[in-house]
């Protein structure tokens, strides 16, 4: 069995208690003793720091480098402004979903953040630009953090004060103690916050900074997947995948008119003519909320059904967990597109069906600074 990789804060986390679990192929804190469900209030109600070294963060350069990657990815990246990022996905010819990324101008190059689990499939998949002269750069050397909740602004600007002028989705560049930060204001919790690229070697001296600052606690991974949740968020390789299109991941917003049938640069990306179908004429299933009654969670895989009893699933749970900051349990799963929000379901729960309520996502109001 290959060995577990290490973040640049691994230590740190074993001196503030973490119980560390394999993930990805990394070592990662799951939890700190304040405890999941203390862990994800907080982060609501006050500032989260998270440790996301994991991800991988490439460079691309290349002064044709927004046309090539739009190659790969079905967003509109020429269009894109210096100093903002934007969401996207990695589309393969049967149009499915390879991954979904962040994507920043930097200006003289982008920089792109990955899923950890997906991070070398990336890398080679981007590889195919270098034809078009774009050279594509894994960044090794750096860690990244996300400090997430409504009391993040004030962490990082009382160390970085130039971070509190950013709006939702800006990237910039920041000094502290002669270590160049690479700050965007986002992350996958729904609050407002920051993501921030740290010199490995000052990871730790930046994350203890931040730690420092009144109202923020660190935060594992339980916490983060049941923030996510809440906000509606999907995370790849269980509300999206291969065998899954972005329309039904309800992913359509992240593709442009512009890359749309009739669009001035439509199409051009692997899996164009479904995806592009299925957007004009709709997705027969597609991510849809749920609230289970009662407080026993649903989770990944279990079916859900019209009637308490007898027929076919109608789909099944990609997401499910407890939502402490709405009180109860709330799942995400793919579903026809046609059933009215309100409805009542049924989901088979060890034997049992137990009614769920079709719910709008996101569950939780998101929180950012626009």
């Amino acid at each position: 069995m290959a060995e577990l990789a290490r973040t640049p804060l691994y230590d740190l986390h074993l001196s503030l208690g973490a119980r560390m679990v394999p993930f990805a192929g990394w070592e990662m804190p799951v939890q700190y003793p304040m405890g999941v469900l203390a862990e994800h209030l907080h982060t609501r109600a006050q500032a989260g720091l998270f440790d996301v070294s994991h991800m991988g963060q490439v460079i691309l350069r290349g002064p044709d480098a927004a046309a090539a990657l739009e190659t790969l990815v079905p967003a509109d990246i020429v269009g894109l402004a210096a100093g903002r990022q934007r969401y996207g996905l990695f589309t393969d010819p049967e149009g499915g979903i390879l991954d979904d990324l962040m994507i920043a101008n930097k200006g003289d190059h982008l920089l792109l953040v990955v899923n950890a689990a997906c991070a070398e499939q990336d890398i080679a998949h981007l590889r195919q630009l270098e034809a078009a002269g774009v050279s594509v750069e894994p960044v090794t050397d750096r860690g990244l953090l996300a400090l997430q909740g409504p009391g993040a602004e004030a962490a990082l600007s009382a160390l970085v004060p130039g971070a509190a002028a950013m709006r939702f989705m800006d990237v910039g560049d920041f000094d502290w103690h002669e270590a160049r930060l690479w700050v965007s204001r986002s992350g996958y919790t729904g609050e407002d916050g920051f993501e921030i690229s740290v010199p490995a070697q000052r990871a730790e001296a930046l994350a203890r900074a931040l730690l420092d600052q009144p109202g923020v606690a660190p935060i594992g991974l339980g916490a983060r997947d049941s923030l996510r949740l809440e906000a509606g968020m999907p995370l790849y390789g269980h509300d999206m995948d291969r065998g899954t299109s972005p329309a039904e991941a309800g992913l359509g917003w992240s593709i442009p008119k512009v890359r749309r049938l009739g669009g001035a640069r439509a199409g051009g990306f692997p899996g164009d003519g479904g995806i592009l179908r299925a957007l004009h004429d709709g997705p027969a299933r597609l991510r849809r909320g749920l609230r289970p009654e009662g407080r026993a969670p649903i989770r990944e895989g279990v079916e859900i059904f019209a009637a308490p009893e007898g027929g076919a699933a109608l789909g099944r749970v990609c997401s499910g967990g407890f939502g402490p900051s709405v009180g109860g349990p709330v799942a995400m799963a793919l579903l026809p597109p046609d059933l009215p929000e309100g409805a009542t379901l049924w989901a088979e729960l060890r034997g049992k069906r137990i009614p769920v309520t079709l719910t709008p996502l996101p569950f939780h109001k998101p929180g950012y600074k626009r």
